[in-house]
């Protein structure tokens, strides 16, 4: 069974609660994490979703696929917005995210193709390419976000020190990210791109509801700085408590330094 407690940080200015949600194991947490989704696409048929990659939302995305299956739960009208992309990766690049969401996903479900929306890591004039998304996120509000965090305290690719206000841009990412991703690409940290387009954390503090998903003990020390640290650029999701709508989906072992 899957327990529910609240932290809530506060100050002269702001209260909010930070729901916290800690499940027994991986695909608990995906089952609880698939409830909120669920529910959202059901009450709002247009609903705009922002999306991550990686590990953290493989679960909740083979939930959404089999409902769509055995349910007919549609995404006819859904809009869907992407965190970030790789940048000098081809489209059908095995690991870019374009190619991670449509194996993982978009394949299986029945959003339009012309209501996907990813960053274009590939294009010639790169910092174009983060004005031109930019654009497009600034004219929506996504309903809700789905989010990893990285064992850096990283959310999509903002990486430690990113200001709080940025917007979408392009990234040199970490060595410690290079390394946590190198899994993707044989173990070859070699391999991993060098730099990424991401949607910034102004962008995401938008968002009308968002919902994070950790699991795994590399990934305990970043959600304790999360949730009980200050809010600090040194942990990009610590921004998260001053969000007013924020559900983090744990397993133990995620939640084990809380």
């Amino acid at each position: 069974m899957s327990r529910m407690w609240y932290a809530v940080v506060s100050t002269a200015d702001w209260r909010y609660v930070m729901k916290i949600v800690v499940a027994p194991d991986v695909q608990h947490v995906a089952e609880a994490a698939f409830k909120v989704m669920k529910n959202t696409v059901s009450e709002k048929k247009d609903a705009v979703l922002g999306l991550a990659t990686g590990s953290s939302p493989e679960g909740l995305y083979a939930l959404m696929a089999k409902d769509h299956s055995e349910n007919g739960t549609s995404y006819q009208d859904v809009v869907t917005y992407n965190l970030d992309e790789y940048v000098g990766l081809p489209q059908n690049h095995p690991q870019s995210y374009y190619t991670f969401m449509h194996e993982k996903l978009f394949q299986y479900i029945d959003v339009k193709e012309e209501n996907i929306h990813i960053p274009c890591g590939c294009a010639q004039d790169e910092e174009k390419a983060c004005h031109d998304y930019e654009n497009m996120l600034a004219k929506v509000r996504i309903d809700l976000q789905v989010l990893g965090i990285g064992s850096d305290g990283h959310i999509a690719f903002n990486e430690p020190g990113t200001p709080f206000d940025s917007l979408v841009h392009l990234v040199h990412l970490k060595q410690q990210t290079i390394h946590d991703n190198a899994r993707f690409f044989d173990h070859d940290e070699s391999k991993v791109p060098t730099m990424a387009i991401t949607t910034g954390l102004a962008d995401i503090m938008r968002c009308r509801k968002i919902i994070l998903i950790a699991t795994g003990a590399n990934k305990a020390q970043a959600v304790h700085d999360m949730v009980k640290g200050l809010v600090s650029t040194s942990c990009p999701a610590s921004i998260l408590q001053r969000h007013p709508d924020t559900v983090v989906f744990l397993d133990e072992a995620a939640a084990s330094k809380l």
